[in-house]
C-alpha cells in the first residue's frame, strides 16, 4: 500500500469517481482555477475542465440548491464547502430539501448528492470558522453523516458517499489533510455504518471520530506505559451509527468516554452517552464521560484555542477519573 496525505486520498478517490462515472462534476467556491483552499481539488480543473468542476460565486444557499436539483435530474454533484461553518447559510436547503425530498415524494424522487469540505478547530480560524456540525446534521433524517478520521478512511468512504442514493455529509477535519497513512490501491470501498477498532483494550473504551482518533491513539499509547490498556473505537459514520461495536466493547471494558471537538453541550457525545446507558448500562461499572470542546464560541488566541477543545491531557485526565 501506498503512503499519501490526507487530503491526496479525497482527490484520488474524486479523479476514481469522475473517470468511473460521467454524470458526476464538482462544483464549490475556488475549487478550479484556484485548486481549493486546503488543496484539495489541486490539479482537477486542468484535468476535466469547467463543465465538470464547476467555480461557483460565494453563495451557498444558491449552488447547493443548484446541486440539489441536478441530483434529483439524475446527475451527482459532489459539491466542496469551503468550511462547513458557511454551509449554515444553506441548512434549508440541506435540511428542509435535500433531507426531505425523498419521504415527500412517498420514494420517488431521491437526491443522490455529496457535500463534503472541512469543519472542526483549525488553526486559529476563530469561532465563525471553526464548527463542529456533525451533531446538527446528524439531527436531520434523511442525511447519511461522514467523518473519516485517516487517509484510507477519506478516500474509502467518500466513494461510498458518491455511489450513495442519499444526500451524504463528508466532513474532514482541517487538522487532518496533512496527515500521512497507508491507503489501499485499486478499488476500494468503506461501508457505511460499520466502526473500526483501532486499538484494542481491556479498561475503558473510548469512542470517538474524525481528529479524536488521533487524539485518543496518542493518550492510550502513554496511559499503555502505566499499565492502562485502553480500547479506541472509530465510528466513522454517525448516520448510521454501528452502535453494536460500542455496546460490546464497553461490555468487556465496563467503562466507556465520549470524545469530539463538538461543543459538549448537546454534542454528538450526549448521544453516545445514552445509548450506553439505554443498551448496556448494566455492564458500566462508572458512568459514562465526556471529553468535548468547551461550551464558548472559538477563541482567536492560540493559547485560548488550546483550552477550548480536546488535548491529550484532557483524554489521559478523563480516563484515571473513570476508572478511579
Amino acid at each position: 500500500m501506498a503512503t499519501k496525505l490526507y487530503r491526496e486520498a479525497i482527490r484520488e478517490a474524486l479523479i476514481e469517481e469522475l473517470d468511473r462515472n460521467p454524470n458526476m462534476f464538482l462544483m464549490g467556491e475556488d475549487i478550479g482555477r484556484y485548486q481549493g483552499t486546503f488543496r484539495v481539488t489541486e490539479g482537477l480543473f486542468q484535468k476535466y475542465g469547467p463543465k465538470r468542476v464547476w467555480d461557483t460565486p460565494i453563495s451557498e444557499p444558491g449552488f447547493i440548491s443548484i446541486a440539489i436539483g441536478a441530483a434529483i435530474e439524475g446527475l451527482k454533484p459532489v459539491v466542496e464547502v469551503m468550511t462547513w461553518s458557511f454551509a449554515l447559510l444553506a441548512f434549508d436547503q440541506i435540511v428542509n430539501h435535500a433531507a426531505k425530498i425523498l419521504y415527500k415524494s412517498g420514494g420517488a424522487c431521491a437526491v443522490p448528492m455529496v457535500i463534503r469540505g472541512p469543519a472542526g478547530p483549525g488553526k486559529q480560524l476563530a469561532a465563525q470558522h471553526s464548527h463542529s456540525l456533525e451533531a446538527w446534521l446528524a439531527h436531520s433524517p434523511g442525511l447519511k453523516v461522514v467523518l473519516p478520521s485517516t487517509p484510507a478512511d477519506a478516500k474509502g468512504l467518500l466513494k461510498t458517499a458518491i455511489r450513495d442514493q442519499n444526500p451524504v455529509m463528508v466532513i474532514e477535519h482541517p487538522r487532518l489533510y496533512l496527515t500521512k497513512g497507508e491507503v489501499p490501491e485499486g478499488e476500494y470501498t468503506v461501508p457505511f455504518g460499520v466502526a473500526d477498532v483501532k486499538r484494542r483494550g481491556r479498561d475503558v473504551t473510548i469512542v470517538t471520530y474524525s481528529r479524536g482518533v488521533p487524539l485518543a491513539l496518542n493518550a492510550a499509547e502513554q496511559l499503555a506505559e502505566q499499565g492502562i490498556e485502553v480500547e479506541v473505537i472509530d465510528l466513522r459514520t454517525l448516520i448510521p451509527c454501528d452502535w453494536e461495536t460500542v455496546f460490546n466493547s464497553v461490555r468487556r471494558t465496563h467503562r466507556a468516554i465520549a470524545l469530539h471537538d463538538d461543543w459538549r453541550f448537546v454534542g454528538f457525545g450526549a448521544e453516545i452517552a445514552a445509548q450506553i446507558q439505554e443498551h448496556a448500562f448494566d455492564y458500566l461499572d462508572a458512568p459514562v464521560l465526556r471529553v468535548a470542546g468547551a461550551d464558548v464560541p472559538m477563541p482567536y488566541n492560540k493559547h485560548l484555542e488550546a483550552l477550548a477543545v480536546p488535548s491529550e491531557q484532557s483524554v489521559i485526565d478523563a480516563v484515571k477519573q473513570v476508572l478511579a
